[in-house]
């Protein structure tokens, strides 16, 4: 029966809101927030650029996992004394490396691929995000302009009664002025809000590379926060792209510190060689041999050093993640309670007609009726801002979803 009452004072706020926004209907071409952050995917210039960034990053990898070019030499010598004749050499060698035969600087470049894409999708979620978070600014102002627009009405009517009753003598000249000061607020109000869902709907703009974008929706989709936050904070984080992205870097250096440790091992190198002489010649095979004495000296060290960093990089993601969220749940929760608060206030105080009709039967004064009318306006306006950070809280918790 709870459940009921309560989804009857949900219809009746958005009941009327709609009603008023749907009478001043948007001039461009309406999309659903989900279409609207397809778009902003496709279209969004910072997105654009990192998806090439990425890929340039991707090649760029692959370009050191093949054997080394081959060294081909020839010498043209000429004899001396006079008539010893010349030496022609040739010669054809290439060097062979153990990480490159073992395939691990392959392994280190698809750990760097995997890991550019992960840092891609983190880049990609907070924008989706921050677009979402325009979306849910734009719900909100245009459900506060249909609030505005029925305050503006209410007190144009106010100020059209009462410039006549003052002429009747039925209202003193400073109630008056207080209906034109109270007139004066709603209309500086409803330009304000208009004001403020225009720069929603010119980020939004922005974010969608510079395509204009008008959302339908005029209430948000409904948003549930878990029963239980530790269960779902250990389902989220194994898909959240910034974690994904952390472990992904251990992964790396743990794969950059097995080719530094291949890299201590000898390079050999093999070819052919002929040398001509006037009247001889010599044909055969090459080896060569070089020991890394001093070149990669401390490579070792510092690839687990770069283990170690990475693995607390991790954990202090992880970890800062964890309180982020937590924070988030808690806010979110309190938000969801007071919002119910505000929704059954408002559903019990809906009076404006019978105070109007209190005013004008002289039941109570003007200064009665603007408090009362301030109190009711004010108590919607505290629930719209209440479900407006209740979405935007429950939208970063589901942002890894994006």
């Amino acid at each position: 029966m709870k459940k009921i009452v309560c989804s009857r004072r949900r219809t009746f706020i958005y009941g009327y809101v709609a009603a008023l926004w749907l009478a001043c209907p948007p001039l461009h071409a309406q999309q659903s927030v989900q279409d609207v952050l397809l778009s902003v995917e496709k279209n969004n210039a910072t997105l654009k650029a990192l998806r090439e960034e990425t890929a340039a990053r991707q090649l760029e990898s692959r370009t050191g996992i093949f054997l080394p070019n081959p060294d081909v030499g020839f010498n043209y010598l000429w004899g001396s004394p006079h008539g010893a004749g010349v030496r022609t050499d040739v010669s054809v060698r290439q060097t062979f490396d153990f990480a490159t035969l073992s395939g691990v600087r392959r392994g280190v470049a698809d750990k760097q691929q995997q890991l550019f894409e992960r840092q891609y999708r983190v880049e990609r979620m907070y924008t989706l995000l921050e677009a979402r978070r325009r979306c849910i600014d734009v719900v909100y102002y245009t459900a506060l302009r249909a609030v505005a627009a029925r305050k503006l009405d209410d007190a144009e009517t106010l100020a059209r009664h009462g410039k006549a009753r003052l002429a009747q003598g039925g209202v003193s000249l400073p109630a008056y002025r207080k209906i034109e000061l109270t007139l004066a607020a709603a209309r500086g109000d409803a330009e304000r809000i208009a004001m403020e869902r225009n720069a929603a709907l010119r980020q939004l703009q922005q974010l969608n590379g510079g395509v204009a974008v008008a959302p339908y929706d005029d209430r948000y989709a409904a948003a549930a926060l878990p029963a239980d936050f530790e269960a779902w904070f250990v389902q989220t984080a194994a898909q959240h792209p910034a974690l994904e992205a952390a472990d992904e870097n251990i992964a790396l250096q743990k794969k950059k510190a097995a080719l530094n440790r291949t890299m201590n091992l000898p390079e050999f190198s093999a070819g052919y060689m002929s040398e001509r002489v006037t009247q001889e010649a010599f044909r055969g095979v090459t080896f060569g041999l070089s020991v890394p004495l001093w070149e990669n000296k401390n490579r070792t060290k510092q690839a687990k050093a770069d283990v170690r960093a990475a693995e607390y990089r991790q954990a202090d993601v992880q970890q800062q993640l964890y309180a982020h969220f937590k924070n988030l749940y808690d806010r979110a929760t309190d938000l969801q309670r007071i919002a119910a608060a505000y929704r059954e206030a408002v559903a019990v105080a809906d009076a404006a007609a019978l105070w109007q009709k209190a005013l004008a039967a002289g039941e109570i004064s003007v200064s009665d009726y603007i408090v009362e009318l301030e109190l009711y306006y004010d108590i919607i306006t505290r629930l719209l801002e209440a479900e407006r950070d209740f979405e935007t809280a429950a939208a970063e918790l589901q942002a890894a979803s994006l």
